[in-house]
């Protein structure tokens, strides 16, 4: 990594310095927590919601009596978490990280109305400075929220720490389009009617354009599987769905 690189990170296509962009991520979640995902429903017609059930299907948590503990990150409304508590067995415990206070209040009511409460613990912290031991948890999950993470390599490190040997890596993030056409479309579709369902819903087109942009500056599929080895995982490999506007990312802990 340059010097250069090292001070700076991409917000958008913004340059600004590393240090400043956790502020910015967090001002745009505070805005939008009650209002995501709703949004994410608008914005993707609703196919988020299959392609969390494939990460889900993918995580395969026991059935049986078996202890499991999964740690969600970035999971502050605990999408995710609900989901993996119903498709497991009675001992499967989840624990929710988010830097986000706000997103994990959204996250604590919702699972209170679903009585899942006793089953996922919200637990406010950094994923690059994860407030866990070493080899505490069967797997890591992360939905959507590596990009907005400033020091990716940093997270990637601490969720190979976290997990036993054995432990299961995934994560789920937009990708790139590879489908001749669809690929214009998405773009266009990107940059000019997701910020307008951003203000006309939550009434903030700006914190949109940068979801948007984020996902423009995200690693590649090949190059994120690179940093997912060289953080230590092995048998990795990635998953692209919808034409590759998502794509799902596994590795393991030997």
């Amino acid at each position: 990594m340059t010097a250069t690189t090292e001070k700076q990170a991409d917000f958008g296509f913004r340059q600004v310095p590393l240090a400043d962009k956790q502020m910015l991520v967090d001002d745009v979640f505070h805005k939008v927590a009650h209002r995501y995902d709703l949004m994410n429903d608008l914005m993707s017609g609703g196919l988020h919601r299959a392609w969390k059930d494939r990460l889900v299907t993918a995580l395969n948590p026991p059935r049986s009596e078996r202890a499991f503990h999964l740690l969600d990150v970035a999971g502050g409304t605990g999408d995710i978490a609900m989901r993996v508590v119903q498709a497991g067995g009675p001992n499967v415990r989840v624990t929710v990280l988010d830097i986000n206070a706000g997103m994990l209040a959204v996250g604590r009511e919702r699972a209170a109305r679903r009585g899942t409460a006793s089953a996922i613990e919200f637990s406010e912290g950094n994923a690059e400075a994860l407030p866990f031991p070493d080899r505490a948890f069967d797997a890591y999950t992360i939905a959507f929220g590596i990009r907005n993470v400033p020091r990716i390599a940093a997270a990637l490190r601490e969720a190979f720490r976290v997990l036993r040997p054995g432990g299961h890596f995934l994560c789920l993030e937009f990708s790139s389009v590879d489908v001749p056409v669809l690929d214009r479309l998405y773009e266009l579709y990107s940059f000019n009617v997701i910020p307008a369902l951003g203000q006309a819903v939550a009434g903030d087109a700006e914190s949109y354009r940068y979801l948007v942009e984020s996902i423009q500056m995200f690693p590649k599929p090949e190059r994120f599987s690179a940093m997912i080895r060289a953080a230590g995982f092995a048998r990795v490999s990635h998953t692209p769905m919808s034409g590759g506007i998502v794509a799902l990312h596994s590795g393991w802990r030997c």
